[in-house]
C-alpha cells in the first residue's frame, strides 16, 4: 500500500511526464501503488493547475512559465504530426523573398521545407534553423546575434532584438508555447517573447505553425493576439470546431 501523500504523489506524475513526454494511468498505477481511478483523479486535479493536459488514458505535460522543454526533448515529441504541418506552413511561403524563421522544432522543420528554386532569404535566432540552412543553395542566412540560450539554442535580449528592427520581412513563421484565444500566443521566458513581438512588428505577414498540443495551453508572457496572424497551420488532431473559433478572430486555420 502507498503511504506518499495526494500531494507527493502529484509531484512524481509530474516529474514522470515531463521526463518523458507522457504518462499513462495504467503504468502510473502499478508504478506509484494506487487505484487507476486514484491517477484519474490526480490527472484532474493537475490538469485544474495547468500542470498537465489529460489525454484518453493518461496525459502530457504542459509548458509553463517554471517549465520548458528542450530541444532535444521536442526533436522527439509529436514528430510525425510536426513534419506534415511544417510542409503545409512551407507551402505559405507565396512570393516571400525575406523570411524569419523562429526558434523550436516545427520552425526548423519548416525552415528545411522552404523552396531552394529561387533566392531567398532567411532571418532567425535560431542556431540549429541557421546551421540546417547556411549551405542550402539559393539561401542567404542571416543569423541575429546575442545571448545564446541553453535548452533552446537561440539568441534573445537587445542586441537580438534591435537588429530584428531594423528588417522589414515579408514573412514571419511563429512558435509559441501556448496559443488560447483568450491569452493569444504566449511563451514562458520574457527574453523569448520579446524577440517573436519583435519579429512579428518587422513583418508583414505572419504564420503560426504548432501541434494540437498548443492550444489552450497558456505560459506567462504574451506576445501576440490571435488576430494579428495571417494563418495557423496545425494538424486535424485539433477539433474542427475549435479550428473554427480561431478562424472568427480573424487568421485563415489549416489543418493538416
Amino acid at each position: 500500500m502507498s503511504t506518499q501523500t495526494a500531494e507527493e504523489r502529484q509531484r512524481e506524475i509530474v516529474r514522470a511526464a515531463r521526463a518523458t513526454g507522457s504518462v499513462d494511468v495504467t503504468a502510473l498505477a502499478d508504478a506509484l501503488g494506487v487505484a487507476k481511478e486514484t491517477i484519474r483523479r490526480d490527472l484532474r486535479a493537475l490538469e485544474d493547475h495547468g500542470l498537465v493536459r489529460r489525454t484518453h488514458g493518461g496525459a502530457y505535460p504542459v509548458e509553463s512559465a517554471g517549465f520548458e522543454t528542450t530541444l532535444a526533448f521536442r526533436s522527439t515529441s509529436h514528430v510525425p504530426e510536426k513534419r506534415r504541418i511544417a510542409a503545409a506552413a512551407a507551402e505559405l511561403l507565396g512570393d516571400a523573398e525575406t523570411v524569419f524563421v523562429d526558434e523550436g522544432f516545427t520552425p526548423q522543420l519548416i525552415a528545411e521545407a522552404l523552396p531552394t528554386d529561387r533566392p531567398l532569404t532567411v532571418v532567425t535566432a535560431s542556431l540549429p534553423v541557421a546551421g540546417a540552412l547556411a549551405e542550402t543553395e539559393n539561401m542567404s542566412v542571416l543569423l541575429l546575434g546575442g545571448r545564446v540560450r541553453a535548452g533552446t539554442l537561440a539568441t534573445v535580449d537587445h542586441w537580438t532584438t534591435k537588429m530584428l528592427a531594423g528588417f522589414v520581412l515579408d514573412l514571419a513563421y511563429i512558435g509559441a508555447n501556448g496559443i488560447s484565444r483568450e491569452h493569444g500566443l504566449t511563451t514562458p521566458d520574457p527574453a523569448v517573447g520579446e524577440v517573436k513581438a519583435q519579429a512579428i512588428r518587422a513583418a508583414r505577414r505572419t504564420v503560426f505553425a504548432g501541434v494540437h498540443t498548443k492550444f489552450g495551453a497558456v505560459s506567462f508572457c504574451r506576445f501576440a493576439e490571435v488576430g494579428a496572424l495571417e494563418a495557423i497551420v496545425t494538424s486535424t488532431l485539433l477539433p474542427t470546431a475549435e479550428a473554427h473559433r480561431y478562424s472568427l478572430l480573424g487568421p485563415q486555420v489549416i489543418r493538416v
